[in-house]
């Protein structure tokens, strides 16, 4: 649940022109680390609910220089009492083609246990999941990967209401996905004031969420489009996440209204 509220999950028919086939990244770069804090909220107390973090670093596989990107979610100890959670996810992004290589997946949410790995071979249009191959389109995303190549998208070509179009494999399965850009506003996180840019993707119907467009996520509006927050309804109370801290960024953070000195 941490980590999940921070991967887009969306299913729908596509729209729009596909970026995901043309991106390059313009984003972020090795070193970058992101911090944010999970806040549930439950008739009207918000309660610090967990952590999550962001690590990206770069390493050789089979002789192709990637983006290893990490994702770290656990539950506060104050919270383990309502809702365990321990999520890990990894990506491999080749720094060429900008498409993952490799996925793994390790989560532990309430007792519910998955353990995955995933090998991509573009060029064959496939993925080997359990020793069991899978054909996928092009450009097929994983589901981190997925949010960082999202980070690449231009906004500036779309307006209000485009869904720009993506290809992921999840639980052995292809889902034919979209983000829905909504336009640009100032929000008010936990860290500060910030322009932003405004984008909403449907939820797969899951243990935690409902289905629907129901998740709203807010991106630093300059170079690297940073998820600033993320406001969600879940099947019980709601989920806010908020950006607290960052190193090693790619470009100068822009879009700075008024900055916080701390974070509760």
């Amino acid at each position: 649940m941490v980590l999940g509220v921070l991967l887009l999950t969306v299913t729908e028919p596509l729209y729009a022109q596909n970026d995901f086939c043309s991106a390059r990244n313009t984003s972020y770069k090795d070193g970058e680390k992101l911090m944010f804090k999970v806040y549930y909220n439950l008739n009207f107390v918000w309660i610090n609910a967990g952590n999550a973090y962001f690590n990206t670093e770069t390493e050789d596989i089979n002789g192709r220089k990637t983006f290893h990107i990490t994702g770290d979610g656990k539950t506060s100890k104050s919270y383990e009492w309502v809702y365990k959670v321990k999520d890990k996810y990894e990506t491999y992004i080749d720094k060429e083609t900008m498409l993952p290589v490799r996925f793994v997946r390790n989560v532990d949410e309430g007792g519910f246990r998955i353990k995955q790995d995933v090998a991509f071979d573009h060029k064959k249009g496939t993925a080997t999941s359990d020793k069991k191959v899978y054909n996928i389109p092009k450009c097929t995303q994983d589901v981190l990967s997925a949010i960082f190549f999202a980070r690449n998208i231009d906004y500036n070509k779309y307006k209000p209401g485009d869904k720009i179009p993506f290809n992921m494999f999840l639980d052995d399965k292809v889902y034919n996905l979209y983000i829905k850009y909504l336009g640009k506003e100032e929000i008010k996180t936990k860290m500060g004031t910030f322009n932003a840019i405004k984008i909403v993707p449907l939820l797969i119907e899951g243990t935690i969420f409902n289905g629907g467009e129901k998740m709203t996520v807010w991106v630093s509006d300059d170079a690297n489009h940073i998820p600033l927050r993320v406001d969600s309804p879940i099947l019980v109370g709601s989920i806010k996440v908020d950006l607290v801290d960052f190193f090693g960024l790619r470009s100068e953070f822009g879009g700075v209204i008024k900055m916080k000195k701390g974070v509760d």
